[in-house]
């Protein structure tokens, strides 16, 4: 009897161990996945490529661009760039 309860009690120990071992890789994966995100309120990298995000700003930029020139549509031009920076665009 002594050595059966010894192979289960080895069992045991290394059931605990596996769990113990799975713990930290789940914990290390959060923890990576949560230092990948970034602090809270970080820039989000974009989702659109900066040719097609804007679409309505763009258009509108360069309609008075064509028509008026650049110095006279200054309004545009800095509500598109404000549209890019809000979709992620560093400019």
């Amino acid at each position: 009897m002594g050595r059966g309860s010894g192979a289960q009690e080895s069992m045991v120990l290394a059931t605990k161990d596996d769990d113990a071992s799975s713990d930290a890789h789940i914990a290390g994966s959060l923890i990576d996945k949560e230092a990948a995100a970034g602090p809270p309120g970080a820039a989000v990298p974009p989702k659109k490529k900066i040719c097609c995000a804007c679409p309505e700003t763009k258009r509108l930029r360069d309609e008075c661009v064509t028509e008026h020139g650049q110095e006279a549509c200054t309004k545009w031009i800095d509500a598109h760039l404000q549209c890019l920076r809000n979709e992620g665009f560093k400019v």
